[in-house]
């Protein structure tokens, strides 16, 4: 397997997934080259999201198609954002998702501003495909009152990883494509494509 599509047309997501599988040989194409319209997400839990995106991408591509569905779980918001993280806020960019989760958690202290990121991947060999690969990562932290850094999109400017004592868009991409979510779930999916080949 020398191609994947990936479904997604966030730049973003495609640059960091490139990043991770480039060095295996592994080309990630994203949807984008193929005029592909993004999939409804009507699924109510990350795992569902990523398998209608990951069929869709696949019906128009007819060829192995990785999709993931991310998002931002903060405790004392009982999971929310969570599956809505990339439309929370009403115009759905990411100031406008981040302006509006601080607002909610104004009032709450930090040592309640437990959060994590979620990510769950599905690669599909075809449309139908009735045994999907499933892979999960997942990063712990906080949520700062303020946002801080410029690496990265999304939630990640106010996303502290105590370890390093940063936000996840402060860090350098070396250390966060190797802690991210994302990462740890393509490293989940590295095995399993090992085991059947």
């Amino acid at each position: 397997m020398k191609k994947i599509v990936f479904a997604s047309s966030n730049k973003g997501k495609i640059k960091e997934v490139s990043e991770i599988l480039n060095p295996l040989g592994i080309e990630v194409i994203p949807q984008t080259k193929f005029n592909i319209p993004d999939a409804k997400e009507t699924g109510l839990s990350f795992v569902e999201n990523a398998i209608l995106k990951a069929r869709h991408c696949s019906y128009y591509t007819k060829l192995p198609t990785l999709a993931d569905d991310s998002g931002l779980c903060v405790d004392a918001l009982n999971g929310a954002p969570g599956i809505y993280s990339a439309r929370y806020a009403q115009h759905g960019n990411d100031k406008a998702n981040i302006d509006k989760l601080l607002k909610e958690m104004q009032h709450i202290p930090d040592e309640k501003r437990k959060a994590h990121f979620q990510c769950v991947l599905v690669l599909v060999m075809h449309e139908y495909d009735p045994m999907p690969i499933i892979a999960e990562g997942r990063v712990d932290g906080f949520i700062t009152c303020t946002p801080k850094g410029n690496n990265g999109f999304g939630y990640n400017p106010i996303f502290l990883l105590p370890a390093y004592h940063q936000t996840m868009a402060e860090v350098d991409n070396h250390i966060k494509n190797s802690i991210s979510h994302r990462a740890c779930a393509l490293e989940k999916l590295k095995f399993k494509l090992i085991e059947i080949c």
